[in-house]
């Protein structure tokens, strides 16, 4: 609030202020006249001999005194004259109403903080769920191994494997393979149709290969490829090849949906072969060039192309996925159960939304619980030196919620307490203007204002 200047709005306020000040004299006056032609009225029917109620008995109008106030226009160029135009809005205020402000504005925001703190059972929730995810891993996932029976890893992947095999039967899956409804231009498993050579395109790891055989971005190249009668891949040495496939021209399809189909029919076909589908988003580490790890001095690539090999794929990484859906499933319970504990009704407790509005620290304790199994999962890894104990889904888990977490922190969390803080403002101001509305209201019973 620099300068004291009166808006055009503020004229037209004025204008018509003025105007209903000289309607309203008018209307006095008017009245007075009513008034004594209803006393000449009354004293001639009573001369006629009428009966008519005392005065007392009949409600009268009072007369409202007159209030003349300044226009705003006239107080703006009178602070002019007294303080001047420049003036700084805290200039109104004592030192002492100064540090009250201050510290009303501290209580909100530590209120606001409050609401978002993890108490020490929302903590223990988080560990013990994360703590719980990793010993899942590590007692009964376990890593995959090429056995004599096939792959083998831990109970509960044997389990999840088995539980594949069963609804997807060898025998209807080999019939599947060979028909011409899942037959797919981009499942070339060597160099002998191609135009364009791709380095380690082979039986074993074409599917890796392949973004056609992703199971995340195969509905996007592979239906692609269908369409265009194409086969995209990076190969082993991270080259990206796309070329048409003249040999497997009778695969391609020329509706988006029929492409679609064949996309998920193929996808059901390999799924449950010796060297099936790999983990989601795995042929994108074909990329990763780089790094010296281990005895033999590895890069990324080609540690991930030998995980795959060893039986790290779409399988095993369902198995994996356990682990991560029982800390969700138990943060999110513990959350509800305490939410409901502390009076808030089912509705409000049940924990899908991460909005952290309606709930404001399921996401944080999500946050821990991820954080923990993966802290304990990389010291798993350090401790073993086997990438193949490397929890995939675990890790995805957690870098979503690093994620959220940091953008929380540092955008969300800044604006979301600002608004909150305004709001508890405006609640209190809106209440004050109430109560100024409200003696208003009786004073102009007894006054009429009328501007200058």
């Amino acid at each position: 609030m620099s300068k004291y200047k009166c808006s055009e709005t503020e004229q037209q306020i004025n204008n018509v202020l003025k105007h209903q000040s000289e309607q309203l004299k008018d209307i006095d006056f008017q009245t007075d006249k009513v008034d004594s032609a209803i006393s000449e009225s009354i004293e001639l029917l009573q001369g006629l001999g009428y009966d008519l109620p005392s005065p007392k008995d009949c409600i009268t109008p009072t007369k409202r005194k007159m209030l003349t106030i300044q226009s705003w226009e006239t107080l703006c160029k009178e602070a002019e004259a007294h303080v001047g135009s420049e003036c700084d809005l805290e200039s109104i205020f004592t030192e002492e109403e100064l540090a009250s402000n201050d510290l009303a504005l501290k209580q909100i925001r530590e209120e606001f903080n409050e609401v978002h703190k993890l108490d020490k059972y929302d903590i223990s929730i988080s560990a013990v769920a994360g703590i719980l995810g990793a010993v899942v891993d590590i007692l009964l996932v376990g890593i995959p191994q090429r056995g004599n029976a096939g792959l083998e890893a831990g109970p509960l992947s044997d389990y999840v494997r088995a539980y594949f095999d069963k609804i997807f039967p060898e025998d209807e899956m080999q019939k599947l393979a060979n028909s011409k409804v899942s037959k797919v231009p981009y499942d070339a498993q060597d160099n002998r149709n191609t135009t364009i050579r791709v380095e380690g395109l082979s039986a074993c790891y074409h599917r890796l290969l392949q973004l056609g055989h992703d199971p995340v971005l195969g509905f996007v190249f592979g239906v692609s490829d269908i369409l265009s009668g194409r086969m995209t891949t990076i190969d082993k040495n991270g080259k990206i090849v796309s070329q048409i496939m003249e040999n497997y021209a009778e695969r391609t399809e020329t509706d988006i949906f029929a492409a679609i189909a064949k996309q998920i029919i193929h996808f059901k076909s390999d799924i449950t072969t010796s060297m099936g589908l790999p983990a989601p988003l795995m042929s994108l580490f074909n990329l990763l060039q780089l790094g010296s790890i281990g005895e033999y001095e590895q890069t990324i690539a080609e540690i991930v192309q030998g995980m795959y090999y060893e039986g790290y794929d779409f399988i095993h990484f369902c198995a994996m996925s356990i682990p991560t859906m029982i800390i969700e499933v138990v943060i999110r319970l513990g959350y509800a159960f305490k939410r409901i504990k502390e009076g808030h009704s089912i509705k409000e407790s049940i924990p899908f939304s991460l909005n952290r509005e309606k709930h404001p620290k399921l996401e944080t304790m999500l946050f821990i619980g991820h954080s923990s199994a993966t802290a304990i999962n990389a010291g798993k890894v350090a401790f073993t030196k086997n990438p193949l104990d490397i929890n995939y889904p675990q890790w995805l888990a957690f870098a979503k919620y690093s994620y959220s977490q940091l953008k929380w922190g540092i955008i969300e969390k800044p604006a979301l307490r600002d608004a909150y803080v305004h709001n508890k403002i405006n609640e209190e101001l809106v209440q004050i203007l109430e109560e100024i509305d409200a003696g208003f209201e009786e004073f102009s019973k007894d006054y009429l204002i009328v501007m200058e």
